[in-house]
C-alpha cells in the first residue's frame, strides 16, 4: 500500500526508507490484497492482514536472500497470520440470544457467480479455504501449497479434493446456477461430480 508507514521497524534498526521494499509494495499490493480478501472475505480484514504480512516482511527484508520468491514469503506470512487471528478470534466469540444487525455490503459491478462463489468459499473451513485460494486463485502447485501451509503433499491433495467436493454440492451454488443435484450414491457406488 503506497505511502504505508511501519513505525515498529525503526525500533528494530531497519532502515525506514528502503526503496526496494517500497517499490515492491507499490507493484504487488493489489495482487496481494486480492489474496488477502479471498482468505478473509472482508475488505477491512484483508487490508489489515496484508499490512501485518508486509510489516513482517519489512522486518525480515535484509535477511531475504531470494527476492524472486518474495510473493511466496508474503503469502506464507498472510496465511500464518490469518490462521493465528482466526484461532485467537475463536476464543472471543460467545453465543447470544440476540443477533446484531448486519450491514449490507455493496457489491456493485460483481457478478452473481462471483458473489455466490465468494460466499461458498467463506463457508469452507479455514484450511480448506486457504488451500482452494492458493490452488485456484493463485495458481500454485500442490507442492508449493504444501510449503506455504506447512503440511504434506497428501494433505494438500485431500484438502483441496474435499473442498472442491463441498463446493460442488453447495446448496446456494446449485440453486443459483441450475447445476443439477446429484442423486445420493448407494454404498459402494462411485459418484461422478460435474466438473
Amino acid at each position: 500500500m503506497p505511502g504505508m508507514r511501519i513505525d515498529t521497524c525503526v525500533a528494530h534498526g531497519v532502515e525506514p526508507d528502503d526503496p526496494g521494499f517500497h517499490d515492491y509494495v507499490a507493484a504487488r499490493s493489489p495482487a496481494l490484497l486480492r489474496t488477502a480478501y479471498l482468505l478473509t472475505g472482508h475488505q477491512a480484514d484483508a487490508e489489515d492482514l496484508l499490512q501485518a504480512a508486509l510489516a513482517k516482511t519489512y522486518l525480515a527484508w535484509r535477511r531475504i536472500e531470494d527476492f524472486g520468491s518474495l510473493d511466496g514469503y508474503v503469502r506464507r506470512a498472510m496465511v500464518n497470520t490469518h490462521i493465528s487471528w482466526w484461532r485467537r478470534r475463536r476464543l472471543e466469540e460467545y453465543p447470544t440470544d440476540e443477533i446484531p444487525d448486519q450491514p449490507v455490503s455493496d457489491h456493485v459491478g460483481d457478478s452473481e457467480m462471483h458473489d455466490s462463489l465468494s460466499r461458498a468459499l467463506r463457508r469452507l473451513p479455514e484450511r480448506m479455504r486457504a488451500a482452494v485460494v492458493l490452488r485456484y486463485y493463485e495458481d500454485m502447485s500442490e507442492a508449493e501449497i504444501a510449503g506455504v501451509l506447512g503440511v504434506s503433499l497428501g494433505t494438500v491433495k485431500s484438502t483441496v479434493s474435499r473442498a472442491v467436493a463441498k463446493l460442488r454440492i453447495d446448496a446456494e451454488l446449485i440453486g443459483d446456477f441450475g447445476v443439477p443435484e446429484q442423486a445420493p450414491a448407494r454404498p459402494g457406488q462411485a459418484v461422478a461430480l460435474a466438473e
